[in-house]
């Protein structure tokens, strides 16, 4: 059960599922709470799915696999455009929707907003990127060509950190591909994605190609096993993201799975400390924290650590804590109480194995903020050791650790032998250092003086080690060939002037 679930009965609005086009409503059954992470105030609840609800929202995603496959790459490409035009002009809206049950300020929740329709602009190109090859008179009289076809009805698992630009990453694609879509949104801040919903049908996509299910584990699972999908999309936690790739791939389900980060970013002496110190913070502390691409550990190298802590202190205490609502805000509440706790958690335990506080956000609560809010700091720990649980475990929050190394050589040993392999960030004047670092930096994301190296649209997001399961990355091509299968056909027209004959011989180009 979601540690917010309720036993029975809904409290206050209930947001329920999006299943064959339009919004539908179940009573019975369990519901978990939604809360505005800066009063702590329960705005709604939640409909928890369970396996018969996920299995109404998966036999319409196949009744409609059919025709969707079968509309032509130019319905799919004006529907996308017609998709594209409606997050344009409710963008505003839909980061309001993410404000008011996620926490973070409404700029940060544009930007997602923002980063989440790039990747549906990448997708109205997909008549492109569909195209196959074609060799002709491979042998004699012998033409061969391939092809990609989409795999029928497919699902994604998001997280709550980006209620909207996650689960952008996967169903535009997944849909122009011509597959049709079940998506799981995290319980936590439903709203965002049945509100996308909504917006793709007033685009014109055809009822049942995306449904919306809302829930926990138990859903989770259920699509995990469901004969009737045949692959799924995943970010979160990586212990999450083993069991989903573990079980859907022993439930015959082609899987990519993006799990945690511990995300280092490496400062060399030769660094402008002060465009160091602006990216840590940036990197640190936006959407407070909640981020797989946060820099959560500063590895200074030599003596540039006594130069860049005071600095990045310095820049610490002008950042505005408060609701995300208020326009001066910079940095908002986290996402519930018990994670909260959690971070706070972590602190403690820092400082009682020997960091150094710099800075301390345990007990920060904004001026004016109301009462109840899940409020924490920006946190800057110095001294922080390879074997401490601040340093070893993702934290998820607003808490930087600085850890001081001698020389390039023992940052580049300490970012690879962590288990995580998400993304990193050199700050450096040496081009020969940032080349050399990219190429031994066993990472799947590499920033060279950008702290946050999410890469854009036409590439593809994933990382490495224990921060993936499955071979393929989210959205870009190979997010493209993550939704598809491919296909060769060889194929002979006989020639009418030439004589068929019986030829028991393995087939070979002649």
């Amino acid at each position: 059960m979601s540690q917010h679930a309720a036993a029975t009965g809904a409290i206050g609005p209930t947001v329920g599922h999006w299943i064959d086009g339009r919004s539908t409503q179940v009573e019975q059954g369990r519901h978990g709470r939604v809360f505005d992470p800066a009063s702590g105030e329960v705005t709604a609840s939640v409909h928890l799915a369970d396996p018969t609800v996920v299995d109404r929202a998966v036999g319409s995603a196949r009744r409609a696999a059919q025709e969707w496959r079968a509309a032509t790459l130019t319905r799919r490409t004006q529907v996308m455009f017609a998709f594209r035009e409606l997050l344009v002009r409710r963008r505003d809206e839909l980061a309001d929707i993410i404000v008011s049950e996620h926490g973070k300020v409404h700029a940060d929740a544009l930007g997602e907003v923002q980063r989440g329709l790039e990747v549906v602009e990448f997708a109205c190109g997909l008549p492109d990127l569909l195209k196959g090859g074609f060799s002709e008179n491979v042998s004699g009289g012998v033409d061969s060509y391939s092809l990609r076809q989409p795999l029928g009805v497919v699902a994604g698992i998001t997280p709550f950190n980006f209620p909207a630009m996650v689960p952008l990453w996967m169903f535009p694609v997944a849909i122009a591909c011509g597959n049709t879509f079940v998506l799981k949104p995290s319980e936590r801040d439903p709203s965002a994605a049945s509100r996308l919903a909504e917006l793709f049908s007033e685009a014109g996509l055809p009822d049942g190609v995306l449904n919306v299910v809302n829930g926990d584990a138990e859903a989770v699972d259920a699509l995990l096993t469901h004969p009737d999908v045949a692959a799924i999309s995943f970010v979160g936690s990586t212990p999450i993201a083993r069991h989903v790739f573990t079980t859907g791939t022993a439930h015959d389900k082609r899987v990519q799975a993006l799990g945690g980060a511990k995300n280092h970013m490496v400062v060399l002496p030769d660094a402008d400390v002060a465009e160091a110190a602006d990216a840590a913070v940036s990197a640190g502390f936006g959407s407070a924290g909640e981020r797989c691409m946060a820099i959560a550990t500063v590895v200074a190298v030599g003596d540039v650590g006594d130069r860049l802590v005071p600095a990045i202190a310095e820049r610490m205490a002008k950042l505005r804590v408060g609701p995300g609502r208020l326009p001066d805000s910079e940095m908002g509440p986290l996402i519930t109480e018990a994670h909260r706790d959690r971070v706070a958690g972590y602190v403690d335990a820092g400082v009682a194995e020997g960091a150094e506080v710099v800075v301390d956000g345990r007990e920060v609560v904004p001026d004016g903020a109301p009462a109840g809010g899940f409020w924490f700091g920006p946190t800057l720990l110095d001294h922080v050791s390879p074997g401490m649980s601040v340093y070893t475990d993702e934290i998820f929050g607003p808490v930087l650790g600085v850890v001081r190394v001698p020389s390039y050589p023992e940052a580049v040993e300490l970012v690879n032998a962590n288990p995580y392999g998400n993304g990193t960030a050199i700050f450096t004047a040496d081009g020969g250092a940032a080349r050399r670092f990219q190429h031994e930096i066993e990472v799947g994301m590499v920033g060279v003086n950008v702290p946050i190296p999410v890469p854009v649209a036409y590439y593809s997001f994933g990382g490495w080690k224990s921060s993936l399961f499955g071979d393929t990355h989210v959205y870009g091509r190979e997010g493209v060939h993550f939704y598809t299968r491919g296909k060769v056909v060889t194929s002979r027209w006989p020639d009418p002037a030439r004589r068929s004959q019986v030829d028991l011989g393995f087939p070979t180009s002649r």
